[in-house]
This record gives structure tokens, C-alpha cells and sequence, in this order.
């Protein structure tokens, strides 16, 4: 049976509203939006645009800890600016976090988003299933020379 469960985790700031902090299907996670508050403070860090979106950045990181899962297994972000202007600004922190190849991802400009916030991260996640050899198939066995590949899970 598949895995389906909320993640929380006191690294992250508590939701603001009635959802969880992500949600685990199977070995897909779905991190909700994140804002740039401090967890320890429960208030929005101090700065400009890059600041809030690295604090969201590390949110998003310590909920993916929490589920076992890591930066590396994020397939695609979605980034919600309220002024597109700190577009490049955003780029400039996401770079930090992120390495060829790096994962989909959509920027949209919005009127407002909670408690003040400049910029909201939301993630998924696919974790990697394990790969092992479930048996070694005989192709082409009409060959002089038979070809044994290994057929994978």
C-alpha cells in the first residue's frame, strides 16, 4: 500500500491556515507554498525579496528533510512574487540552492500574498526509487552470439 501521510516539522514555520506543511504520496512529495518566516520567531525575516526567499528556501529544505527527501529530489518549483521586478533577485538566492539540472518551475506575479510576504515557494518532490536488476533476460536467442540485459523494477 502506497504511503500517505502529513509532514510537519518545528524547522518549518506552523501553516497559516488549514493545510499541512506538505504531504507525502507514495515517493511523491508535495510541499505546501512557503513564506520567508523565521520558524524560531514565527515572524517574516527582516530584508528585501532575496532575504524572504532564502528563508523560503530553507523551509522548503527543512520539510523535505523531514519527509527524507532532499533538494535533489525536487522536480518542480512554483514561485509566487507580488513584483515581478525582484524577479533576477529571486534567481540570484535559487542558485544557492539549486544545480544543473535544475527542476521545472513556474514564476507568477500575484496582488498580494499572506501575512505581508514578498515572495511564496512551493515544491514537489520524487524520491528516486531504488533500482535493482530483477533478472537477466536472454535477447536474441537465435544469435551465434547470445546478449543478456538486465531487466529493471
Amino acid at each position: 500500500m502506497a504511503i500517505r501521510k502529513a509532514i510537519q516539522t518545528d524547522l518549518a514555520p506552523k501553516a497559516v491556515g488549514p493545510y499541512s506543511q506538505a504531504f507525502q504520496a507514495g515517493e511523491t512529495l508535495y510541499v505546501s507554498g512557503q513564506l520567508g518566516i523565521d520558524p524560531i520567531t514565527g515572524k517574516m525575516v527582516e530584508g528585501d525579496t532575496g532575504a524572504q526567499a532564502h528563508r523560503a528556501l530553507l523551509n522548503v529544505q527543512a520539510i523535505l528533510t523531514a519527509a527524507g527527501f532532499t533538494l535533489k529530489d525536487i522536480v518542480q518549483v512554483q514561485v509566487f512574487l507580488t513584483d515581478m521586478g525582484d524577479f533576477s533577485r529571486v534567481n540570484e538566492v535559487y542558485k544557492t540552492f539549486f544545480a544543473e539540472p535544475y527542476p521545472a518551475r513556474a514564476a507568477l506575479g500575484v496582488a498580494a500574498l499572506p501575512v505581508g510576504g514578498r515572495v511564496e515557494i512551493m515544491a514537489i518532490a520524487q524520491r528516486t526509487a531504488k533500482v535493482r536488476p530483477l533478472r537477466s533476460v536472454l535477447h536474441n536467442y537465435q544469435s551465434a552470439e547470445p546478449r543478456f540485459e538486465e531487466e529493471y523494477i
